[in-house]
């Protein structure tokens, strides 16, 4: 079984993050947006900074960074979060970005869907993955099993999808 395992590497994995990210990260966004009332991104002083920096004054455009709601921030990556975990469990360990390119999370040594804790623990080692400047993520182009950070913590792996 193991020679029939192809492991999803840096590259595919990205494009898959970036499908993700237009999928379900915007729309959520908007969502969360609307919902706060305007509340959670100050979108004009961001055109701002943009007119500033894009006229020169880099300083004015680093110096009045926009306001943002914590409350709102954290509400966003708690459905983020969720979203991505019940994704995960229902269908077969893909997201919509991942199914899109024909790859699966799946248990590092058995190779069948991941569990509960698996995808919970794979989803905080994002956080983890990032707080390393982003290495824990990097590292999936060098390993042979093509696992980062995330995906150690959680004793997952991507695979190409035989389906």
């Amino acid at each position: 079984m193991k020679n029939e395992i192809r492991y999803a590497g840096f590259w595919i994995r990205l494009v898959a993050s970036f499908l993700d990210t237009l999928f379900l990260a915007v729309p959520i966004g908007i969502l969360i947006y609307v919902l706060s009332g305007g509340e959670w991104f100050d979108f004009s002083q961001y055109q701002q900074n943009i007119q500033a920096a894009m006229s020169g004054n880099v300083n004015k455009a680093l110096s009045d960074m926009p306001k943002m709601d914590r409350t709102w921030d954290i509400i966003n990556l708690i459905i983020l979060m969720t979203i991505s975990i019940i994704f995960w469990r229902k269908y077969n360990g893909a997201t919509p970005g991942k199914r899109f390119v024909k790859i699966k999370i799946v248990d590092a040594k058995t190779f069948n869907n991941i569990d509960n804790r698996q995808a919970i623990t794979r989803i905080f080692g994002y956080i983890a993955s990032v707080l390393t400047f982003f290495i824990g993520f990097l590292i999936i182009a060098f390993r042979e099993d093509k696992r980062g950070l995330h995906d150690l913590l959680a004793g997952t792996v991507v695979i190409y999808d035989k389906d």
